[in-house]
């Protein structure tokens, strides 16, 4: 077991570790679906943001968008909501749709009302400050404005261009386990800076498979 999570901690594919191991790939597949339960859950019990300063966004995930639709998110795209601690950790939440309801009451349930926000222009960010949450600053991407000294939000951007990275080697994630996979792209994100295996075999001896 501590070989496999090895190299799942290495990020080889379910293919490559059986090879290495001589394990069948749905062996390795039903051991990696287990871990990445595992780490999920854990994303899970991550402490909400308070008093300080994050940017939020949403991005799309899966199928390229549908020719004849418009819209933000046009077409079968998987819709993915994002908050960044800046110097920090990431947390992300699939939602069903981008609108202001769907990311204020996570939002509020995820930020304390004396940190700082920054977002876009998105219309779905507007009323922030009339719900409590006095210092909210944004940017006009659509006029092409991506910074204001310290108003933007490079951070979870830089995320989400690390998890598009990660997941394109799997040539398409299932939407059965496309939220395993981004709470792992979370997981290691988040952890980028520290020993990775070191981390899951300490959290799958209190969380054992």
């Amino acid at each position: 077991m501590r070989q496999i999570i090895k190299y799942f901690a290495l990020d080889l594919t379910a293919q490559k570790t059986a090879l290495l191991t001589n394990l069948t790939r749905k062996s390795v597949n039903q051991i990696y679906l287990k871990i990445r339960n595992r780490i999920a859950q854990e994303c899970e019990r991550a402490s909400p943001f308070s008093n300080c300063e994050i940017e939020v966004d949403e991005s799309y995930f899966g199928a390229r968008r549908v020719r004849g639709k418009r819209g933000r998110g046009a077409g079968s795209k998987q819709i993915v909501f994002g908050i960044y601690k800046r110097n920090g950790k990431v947390y992300t939440e699939i939602v069903p749709n981008a609108a202001r309801k769907t990311l204020q009451n996570i939002i509020r349930g995820r930020v304390s009302l004396d940190s700082v926000i920054h977002s876009d222009g998105w219309r779905g960010y507007n009323g922030l400050v009339d719900v409590g949450y006095s210092k909210h600053y944004r940017v006009n991407h659509s006029a092409d404005v991506f910074a204001i000294g310290d108003v933007h939000i490079n951070g979870i951007e830089s995320f989400w261009s690390f998890a598009k990275r990660r997941l394109q080697k799997f040539n398409g994630v299932p939407t059965a386990t496309f939220y395993l996979h981004l709470k792992e792209c979370e997981y290691r994100f988040n952890h980028r800076n520290e020993n990775i295996q070191l981390l899951l075999l300490k959290l799958l001896e209190h969380y054992p498979l």
